[in-house]
């Protein structure tokens, strides 16, 4: 092969081990498919224009109409003549592209999922990033320049992990550049002539000689000594034994050891939201009988890209803190509660969560400051994870006709001033003025455009929306009618500034699932957002649009009550949570609620009474061992499902439960006694549905209610079985298990998942039916899910152990032993 040749198969071979460090942003392999393929395209052709004895140029240009066809075969849609032949319309699609990745990277958290964007940037980066090296080590002979390109590869995860990030790629990122030089001198020697060892005989061009051999071990070395040295350095000793590839999101302003305070909520909503699997977060235990959500960050500043935060400014935490700004204890009832907290290492921010009005904190060194104004402790050089502390705080009830007494403000005020001001957006002003029209207080100017969002004007919850607060993605939702969280309290915050009031948007947690044993455990599942409006005299009032059917935990109050209960009276009790119910969510996969132990399997003793040779012994042993580990998954999930209906007869023969105004019309099932067994039947039920959807192949929305996921199933996969109406009682027993104080008695739910799992599997293929029989994917997912979180707690200790190390060893190092 022409020496050149080879050169170029390298650079082109060295590129793709420098786009390693990529995987860490990228939760698939979707971007290595397809920069690859840009990486191959663009060196085909270098090696074609050269094959053809062109020159540097006719090669920098074959190389960029390569990438230029490769971009447009993979990205251009139907913009292209025969689909590789860009048009001015598919120039346009690329910037379509570049703009929507700008909006990506601000509202996606790290390891993304396979966003058009970002894969339409890395794979062009990629390809540039070939041209490049191609250039510097081929054309130009200068391999070492092609270091530069590679090197802005290394920088993009360094960029976007703020504590820390995986090695591993990095290495095979500099194991292509060595290999890129190597491959460069050993060319350049065998132009030269044939080298020699140090006994001056004559070598086949790949044996090694000693200066060789020193040279690579002086590259391995160096690889190793690159990586290694941040590890001893003690300022660095949170690097990838701290944190062994982890890391926590796009655009994270003040993570890490030092911050600045100012996090991009949005962001970290959006991300934490979407992210795959349950982490808890906070750890709460208050006096409080009622108490309201945590809060630990607020948005109150304003533009045409949306609502941002401001640097809060205040004092250290102490035993005494200033009253919150316009609020007047003296006015509304109030309740004085304390509350312990402790944070967990998934909770790592500049922020820590409280409840409104704190008026002492204990427990916090003097890193950690208080904003009266904003009502958050946050901190200019820490962070919250594993911390435990103590507060006291004040709760305030208002009532309608409270609020209703709040005069306007007068334009000099500063909270009317400053948190009234909104970009104009004629659609929004046009929407406003028609709600709030004949409205003769503020309060019910903010209840016209609160009661606005409900289900009887279609919105629904979406978490899968494009996330955005500008004026332009207020408009969006507000047509739409689909979002979640953020885009509500955003709209509502946006709307109230529109008439005229001061409104910001808060961040923190709901109440989750009920307390266990008097501590409540929040997760990223329970991450929310919502509104708060200023009236003078009582301060910030919290207003929540988003709708409390999609929110778990939701706190409906008297001045700002659930718009779509059917019979709500202002004050009236919120219902009571489910027991156990700690995030109501799910996985990508089905329900993390109750998560299972996937330890199983079976082993018996074979006993032959003639003897035979040894590999008969090891091949049947191999075969065995093989049949377990296929069977095992069947066996697991067969266990499963007759423990759930186990479970159900006992449920349903046990003493204190009646049925009571049965109707097959709403399926109205009542207990009366043991309603915590009932429950637990219910959640069975329910996931014995899900798993069931899972095996055959079904989608699995963690976004939806049980009701959505049931109608979906019924449209998708049962749209004329006589199942319906049992799946529907499933998806009603589940909901009210879930979220009301009586649950459905659980006689007819066995009944009902079997009837309901013999329409599903009727209507599947058969091929996905004895998948779902011999290897059931919800097996599966539940033990890679517990496989993760096993290294993940295993990379957790070793961090620790690690940090003990590092604190036995400074003392012996070398410096302190010789003072």
């Amino acid at each position: 092969m022409n020496s050149r040749r080879h050169l170029g198969l390298v650079a082109g071979g060295a590129t793709i081990l420098a786009s390693a460090p990529i995987s860490q942003i990228f939760a698939g392999w979707s971007w290595l498919f397809e920069g690859g393929l840009m990486v191959a395209m663009v060196t085909g052709a270098a090696l074609g224009a050269r094959s053809l004895r062109g020159r540097l140029w006719a090669q920098l240009l074959a190389m960029l109409v390569a990438l230029l066809i490769g971009l447009t075969w993979l990205f251009g849609g139907d913009t292209a003549i025969g689909g590789l032949i860009p048009t001015p319309d598919t120039f346009a699609q690329f910037g379509s592209l570049f703009a929507l990745a700008g909006e990506e990277v601000q509202k996606s958290y790290v390891p993304v999922p396979d966003l058009d964007g970002l894969l339409f940037v890395s794979a062009l980066g990629m390809g540039a990033v070939a041209i490049i090296v191609d250039l510097c080590a081929v054309g130009l002979r200068r391999p070492a320049l092609a270091g530069l390109p590679m090197l802005a590869i290394y920088s993009v995860p360094v960029a976007v992990y703020i504590d820390s990030v995986n090695p591993f790629p990095f290495i095979i990122a500099a194991v292509g550049f060595l290999w890129l030089l190597v491959s460069d001198n050993v060319d350049r020697v065998r132009r030269f002539g044939r080298r020699f060892t140090g006994e001056g005989r004559g070598v086949d061009v790949w044996e090694p000689s000693p200066l060789a051999s020193a040279g690579r071990r002086l590259a391995v070395v160096g690889v190793l000594v690159a990586v290694a040295l941040p590890l001893a350095v003690p300022a660095m000793s949170a690097g990838w034994l701290g944190e062994f590839g982890s890391g926590d999101g796009l655009g994270q302003a003040g993570k890490g050891p030092r911050g600045s305070g100012r996090v991009d909520l949005f962001a970290e909503l959006s991300g934490r939201l979407k992210q795959a699997g349950v982490q808890d977060m906070v750890k709460v235990t208050t006096n409080d009988p009622d108490p309201f959500y945590m809060r630990f960050g607020v948005a109150d500043q304003i533009s045409g890209g949306g609502f941002a935060s401001h640097q809060p400014t205040g004092q250290p935490v102490s035993d005494d803190l200033p009253d919150p700004a316009g609020l007047d204890l003296s006015a509304v009832r109030t309740q004085a509660a304390t509350a312990r907290v402790e944070i967990t290492e998934n909770f790592a921010m500049p922020l820590l969560p409280v409840y409104s009005a704190p008026t002492s904190v204990r427990g916090l060194d003097a890193a950690w400051s208080y904003d009266p104004s904003l009502q958050i402790v946050y901190s200019q050089r820490s962070n919250s994870a594993e911390l435990s502390y103590e507060f006291d705080y004040v709760r305030a009830e208002f009532t309608p006709d409270q609020l209703r007494t709040a005069p306007t403000m007068a334009a000099s005020d500063a909270n009317q001033r400053d948190y009234s001001r909104v970009p104009e957006v004629p659609e929004v002003r046009t929407l406003v003025n028609k709600l709030v029209a004949g409205k003769a207080n503020n309060y019910d100017r903010v209840r016209a455009l609160y009661d606005y969002f409900s289900a009887k004007n279609d919105f629904k919850y979406d978490v899968a929306a494009p996330a955005g607060t500008s004026g332009a993605a207020i408009v969006d939702f507000l047509n739409n009618k689909r979002g979640f969280c953020e885009q509500y309290a955003a709209a509502l915050a946006w709307m109230v500034r529109t008439a005229d009031i001061p409104a910001r948007v808060a961040f923190g947690f709901t109440l989750g699932g009920s307390a266990d044993n008097g501590v409540r455990t929040l997760t990223n599942r329970n991450l929310h957002a919502w509104t708060e409006v200023y009236f003078s005299g009582f301060g910030w009032v919290p207003f929540d649009a988003t709708p409390s059917t999609y929110v778990v935990g939701s706190a409906p109050t008297a001045w700002a009550p659930d718009v779509d209960a059917p019979e709500e009276t202002p004050g009236q009790p919120r219902p009571s949570l489910s027991p156990g119910a700690t995030d109501g969510s799910a996985g990508p996969g089905g329900p993390t609620r109750d998560p299972i132990d996937p330890d199983g399997g079976f082993a018996g003793p074979i006993n032959l009474e003639t003897e035979l040779p040894t590999w008969v012994w090891v091949a049947s042993g191999g075969v065995l061992v093989l049949l377990v580990l296929l069977v095992t998954p069947a066996l697991r999930r067969l266990t499963l499902r007759r423990r759930r209906s186990a479970r159900a007869a006992a449920t349903a023969t046990g003493d204190g439960f009646a049925t009571v105004g049965v109707s097959p019309a709403d399926l109205t099932m009542t207990v009366v006694g043991d309603t915590d067994a009932a429950r637990r039947q219910a959640h069975a039920a329910w996931d014995e549905l899900i798993d069931t959807m899972i095996d055959h192949r079904l989608v699995v929305d963690p976004a939806e209610t049980p009701r959505a996921t049931v109608e979906r199933l019924i449209s998708t996969a049962l749209p004329a079985s006589p199942a319906v109406e049992q799946a529907r009682l499933l998806g009603l027993a589940e909901e009210r298990a879930r979220y009301a104080p009586v649950p459905l008695s659980a006689e007819r739910l066995a009944p009902a998942v079997r009837e309901v799992r013999q329409a599903i599997a009727g209507e599947a293929d058969r091929g996905v039916r004895l998948t779902a029989l011999l290897m059931p994917p919800s097996v599966l997912l539940r033990w890679r899910n517990a496989t993760y979180t096993g290294l993940t707690a295993l990379s957790a200790r070793t961090a620790r152990l690690s940090e003990v190390l590092m604190r036995v060893l400074r003392p012996l190092r070398p410096r302190r032993l010789l003072r």
